[in-house]
Parts: structure tokens; sequence; C-alpha cells
């Protein structure tokens, strides 16, 4: 693997007093791309968040200092704007800094408010794009977010509620049947997506899953319907980091072909 690896040209070298902004995916470190592994050796301190999978940690130079600014909701160990300035602070202590982030930085991930107000600083940056949740998780779980015939679009909304305590989102277009919506933070808004989607259009009969720790050992995919989902949250005691998928996609492979680790197993005729 390492000599496949040293085949391709390296543009991933960054300076001391810059900045990488690298997407860790969503768990499995075998979907970190080769550009994020190259900052991943190269870094002298690491800002990582809470997603950032153990065995990507691992991954790090042994004399990397990592600095922890992991948030969940209702409860963040460091504002935005404090995470921002370590960034900028790092840096210009002359240091290789690593924005290590789950999944991909420009995808609900914060990294355009953090590169700009890098940018604003004097500091120079990398971005190197990560697996994101929706299109890694689904895959493991047997679920193309996209089938001809089936789903000719597909929405990455987050659930998160507006500052106003408001969940604002365009609920005609995404009750159109023939697109898939994946909702990012949606756990504990559940309850309101459902009757939105529903009120608006949306069959309450639409097939829908819930993927809990997706593309790590432990994994669960729960399918349903759009009008049980906060049940299978109750049932199953659901816990982020979790990713919900309402679309006629659900169905598309039978669950005994699926292990959710991407495997797809024929089975004997």
């Amino acid at each position: 693997m390492t000599t496949l690896i040293n085949k391709i040209p390296s543009k991933s070298l960054f300076a001391a007093g810059e900045v990488a902004l690298v997407g860790a995916g969503p768990g499995d470190p075998e979907l970190l791309t080769i550009k994020a592994l190259r900052f991943i050796e190269q870094a002298e301190v690491a800002v990582y968040d809470r997603l950032v999978s153990n065995e990507i940690m691992a991954l790090l130079p042994d004399d990397c200092e990592r600095i922890y600014v992991g948030k969940k909701q209702a409860d963040h160990r460091l504002p935005q704007e404090g995470i921002n300035e370590v960034l900028v602070e790092q840096a210009k202590l002359g240091k290789k800094v690593l924005r290590l982030k789950g999944g991909d930085p420009f995808i609900f991930g914060r990294g355009g408010e953090e590169a700009l107000h890098i940018l604003d600083n004097g500091v120079s940056c990398h971005v190197a794009p990560g697996m994101t949740a929706a299109s890694s998780c689904a895959a493991y779980a047997g679920i193309p977010l996209t089938h001809r015939g089936v789903a000719q679009g597909c929405s990455f909304i987050t659930g998160h509620l507006q500052s106003d305590g408001n969940l604002d989102l365009p609920w005609t277009a995404l009750s159109v049947d023939t697109q898939t919506v994946v909702f990012y933070m949606g756990i504990n808004t559940l309850s309101t997506i459902k009757d939105e989607l529903i009120k608006h259009g949306r069959s309450a009969d639409t097939p829908a899953a819930i993927i809990e720790k997706g593309t790590r050992p432990e994994q669960r995919t729960i399918r349903g319907t759009l009008t049980t989902l906060p049940d299978i949250v109750t049932e199953h005691n659901i816990k982020p980091p979790a990713l919900i998928i309402i679309g006629k996609v659900i169905d598309q492979f039978d669950e005994a072909h699926l292990d959710n680790t991407g495997y797809f197993k024929a089975l004997e005729a």
C-alpha cells in the first residue's frame, strides 16, 4: 500500500505557519483520502472534533500536540469563535496545524467559516475534502442515495434548530416523492421533521432509515417508515451521531445481503 501511495505525486506539503482543514470522514480509517493521510503525517498540532474516531487519531505522529474542541448539542467545549482563534494562534506560533474534522469540512462542518477567519488573519490554509456521512454511511448500509426510476435527486439537510428555536426548511421541496432526503443532526427534532414532511405532502409510509455510528464497527441501521421514525429512536435508544434517510431508495436491497460494512453478500440460489 505504501508503495502505491508513493507513486502518486504529492501536492500536500504545508509549511510551518499554515493550517490544513482535513476531512476525516465518518469514522472508518479506510475511508480517509490519500491527501488526508499526507497532512496527518506532517501535523505538529491537531485541533480535532468529537466525531474523529480513535482509529484515525492513532495515525497522528507521536509528538503531535492534540487540542480537543469537540461539540455536541448544548455542550460546546469551545465556541466556534474560540476554535477560529486557536487555529490562528497555533499557526502564528510557526506550527503545521491540522484541523481534523469529522466528515467533510465544507458539509455542515463550518470549514468555510474557519477558512475565512484564517485568511482574514493572514494565515494560508489547505483543504482536504473528506467522505461525508450521507454517502459513506448510506453505502455501508446498502442504501443508494439515487437510483434510476426511483430517486433522481438527493438533499443534505441539517436538522439543527435555528437560533430562534425554529426548524425553517423548504418543506414543500423536500416532500417531492422522487427525492431522497438525508438529515444530519436531526435526532432531537425528528418529530418536527416527520410532521412537517407529512403536512407538506410526503406519504407517511415513505421508507426511512436511521444509521447510528455509521461506518464504525458498532454501526446500526434500523429501517421503518417516515411515520415510525420517532418510535425507532425511542425503542432502539438511538444516540448521535446518527443519520436519517428518507425515500424509496431505502428498500432497494434485501437486508439479507448486507452487513453494515459495504459488503454485499450474494445468497445461494
